[in-house]
């Protein structure tokens, strides 16, 4: 159930009264009775509900989720303090009234009337199906429409270069020293194009490890992906420097490519890991 509280103002003070005479019109009966004894609005029990705050119409007005704080009873009205859910985006009202049979709101003309009914409707679960807005697709390369996060993978960006190598079977070792698996795009050819592999792996992946060194700039728009995706991202360099400058109040490993910084990345790299996994 949930409640909906429809006024010819907007919503966006904190606090709104409704007259008392206009509880629970446009309610069924039997949704009523729960929520009134003995003549006495039940304004505890309604204020468990969620809400859906309307300002009167059936365009561009904007109506938004949120909850009734707390409510009482004062000179024939019901005035109550309100959240609104950060969440839940506003809608349109149009967008309401083009799913009022599904809202139990048949009649056009509680669109334009002030009062507070319930309905017996599970209203987030309706807005998961219905309106829940579809983000823009990238045209340069495919998304999957849900995740499929593969909890033990790590991807690591790096230049396709051979002085590299020494480097990935050190971030190999950090990986396997704490249960996870790693993939270079390199390892994989999946599709006729490099960057749908690339960004199959990243949406795949639990934790991404971008090496900036040398400023390559398929690592950075490979990192500025992995980020866009919320994937946690690991960024290491050899120079400080190489690190953009957008990116450098991020936390970054520095390592040397030799045999002890090699080493000394493994063990940081171990130690990060772990952190993200426990969280």
């Amino acid at each position: 159930m949930f409640n909906l509280i429809m006024r010819w103002f907007e919503w966006d003070e904190g606090q709104a009264s409704v007259p008392l005479s206009r509880m629970f019109e446009y309610t069924e009966p039997h949704v009523a009775q729960q929520f009134n004894q003995n003549g006495q609005v039940l304004l505890d029990r309604l204020t468990h509900l969620p809400c859906l705050f309307m300002p009167e119409g059936i365009g561009e007005e904007r109506c938004h989720v949120g909850f009734v704080n707390r409510a009482l009873i004062a000179n024939r009205d019901v005035t109550f303090e309100y959240t609104l859910d950060p969440s839940v985006p506003p809608l349109e009202n149009r967008i309401i009234y083009a799913n009022r049979l599904a809202l139990h709101m048949p009649q056009d003309f509680e669109f334009s009337r002030n009062h507070w009914a319930v309905k017996d409707v599970d209203l987030y679960r309706f807005l998961l199906r219905n309106i829940r807005a579809r983000r823009q697709r990238p045209t340069v390369f495919r998304i999957d429409e849900h995740e499929d996060v593969e909890r033990t993978l790590v991807s690591v960006m790096m230049p396709f270069d051979a002085g590299f190598n020494p480097v990935y079977q050190s971030i190999q070792l950090a990986a396997v020293n704490v249960g996870l698996r790693c993939r270079r795009a390199d390892d994989i050819w999946e599709n006729p194009a490099i960057i749908q592999d690339v960004v199959s792996l990243i949406d795949r992946s639990r934790l991404v490890i971008c090496d900036c060194t040398g400023r390559n700039p398929n690592v950075f728009y490979e990192a500025g992906i992995a980020h866009t995706l919320g994937r946690e991202v690991i960024l290491i360099t050899q120079v400080d420097q190489d690190i953009p400058f957008d990116l450098r109040h991020l936390r970054y490993v520095r390592y040397l490519n030799n045999g002890e910084g090699r080493t000394a990345l493994t063990t940081a790299l171990q130690g990060r890991m772990q952190t993200i996994l426990g969280h």
